[in-house]
């Protein structure tokens, strides 16, 4: 499942190669799972097209290059890198977004932005390339990968929206106010069938890495979504193939590790495995599980995930506030409620909310994560420190579901220094 280097892509080239597929969404869309899509014959006449629309990066170059550069900040003596990890909900709100980097003091000095759940031509976020809209608006590089080719609108609320998806792509983004070198994917195997249920892909989740030629020293940067249906076990898995690809990088650099880990403590590559795990926890103990294990994966759960982290020497306890949260689910928000329905069976409802009725129908869960090598975090200096930046809004709605999650950290001095 590594990938290489590749040649990379334009939008435009994208639109174009797009084109002959679009025509038989619909016919691929019938297919119920992976064997059959595979045995199809439109599949098999298009599989070359879709490995390579879904296997190279699409990059941009910033056009405003009196944007590249930025002030220093206090107790910054020009080695400083500051990057941002979020998962932006495909870009729905993606003017709030925007503005937020542009205006919220804890966002808008990033030197870079590890974006997660990225469209590029679905109707639910009106065909905009959100990726290239944000660097744009911005004046940044960008690179972004993409892990599905929709053969729907999405799921829960989504599948109401106006109008037809145009380029059908969903994916992972890097954003940088230097220059990107090598962009390229990693393909990572799915937790469950993404042909089977009501929002059908073809693809799998792929990070996107790629060089950020900072002027105090180059450093490598990983976008990483892991799969969200899939267990602790799996995503133990794709954390450890990303981490052996980055071992096979020449030369070895500085590397941070962000994005939606999706480590929710839960099981749930399949339905079954989701509800008898929330049994568990009310066995458990409602107000335990939400006050000590959600905001602490780590601890438990998830444990051998950071392990690995740990062994292979790479640093996430002084990346991260330990137990701040980034994802906020209430009971009472009709559209997550949806997008939950299109797996959990209704029944569960009734169980979910009498268990959550003891936290006041809330709970509160940290899946964004930070993970370096090489990098030096002083918590004590004034932007080094790791934050989560809470309660974004636009217009009153939160711009996306997960919060975006913050760190500092210095460029080792190159040997030439």
């Amino acid at each position: 499942m590594s990938s290489t280097v590749l040649s990379s892509a334009t939008a435009q080239s994208v639109t174009t190669g797009v084109e002959p597929i679009r025509r038989h969404i619909d016919e691929l869309a019938k297919c119920n799972g992976v064997a059959e899509l595979e045995s199809s014959a439109a599949y098999q006449r298009l599989r070359p097209k879709i490995a390579r629309l879904l296997e190279t990066p699409i990059v941009g170059t910033a056009e405003h290059s009196g944007l590249t550069g930025k002030p220093a900040g206090p107790g910054d003596d020009g080695r400083l890198a500051r990057v941002i990890a979020w998962n932006i909900e495909r870009g729905i709100r993606a003017e709030g977004i925007i503005q937020a980097l542009k205006t919220r003091p804890e966002l808008a000095d990033a030197d870079a932005l590890l974006l997660s759940e990225v469209d590029f031509g679905m109707a639910r976020t009106r065909n905009r390339f959100v990726a290239a809209d944000i660097a744009d608006a911005l004046g940044f590089h960008y690179a972004f990968i993409p892990c599905y080719l929709a053969l729907s609108k999405g799921n829960g609320s989504e599948k109401g929206v106006e109008g037809d998806n145009r380029e059908s792509l969903h994916g992972n983004a890097l954003l940088s106010r230097y220059p990107l070198i090598g962009a390229h994917g990693l393909a990572l195997p799915n937790g469950k069938d993404k042909m089977k249920g009501n929002e059908k892909r073809i693809g799998c989740q792929r990070a996107i890495i790629a060089d950020v030629a900072h002027p105090a020293g180059t450093f490598r940067a990983v976008t990483l979504h892991l799969d969200a249906h899939s267990s602790q076990k799996h995503r133990r898995m794709q954390m450890n193939l990303v981490l052996d690809h980055l071992e096979k990088l020449s030369p070895p650099l500085p590397t941070l590790i962000g994005g939606d880990w999706n480590t929710t403590t839960h099981d749930a590559s399949r339905a079954l495995y989701s509800i008898l795990g929330y049994v568990r926890r009310v066995a458990m103990g409602v107000r335990r599980v939400v006050r000590w294990h959600y905001p602490y994966p780590e601890r438990w759960f998830e444990r051998r995930l950071f392990a690995d982290l740990d062994r292979r020497g790479y640093d996430y306890r002084s990346l991260n506030i330990p137990g701040e949260c980034t994802l906020h689910y209430d009971m009472d928000d009709l559209a997550a409620n949806l997008n939950l329905r299109d797996w959990v069976p209704g029944w569960c409802f009734h169980f979910i909310r009498w268990a959550l009725g003891r936290t006041g129908g809330r709970c509160s869960l940290k899946l964004d994560w930070f993970a370096g090598r090489g990098l030096h975090v002083d918590r004590l200096r004034p932007g080094h420190g790791p934050s989560v930046v809470h309660d974004i809004r636009e217009s009153g709605q939160p711009v996306s579901d997960h919060d975006p999650i913050v760190v500092g950290f210095e460029i080792p001095p190159r040997e030439d220094d």
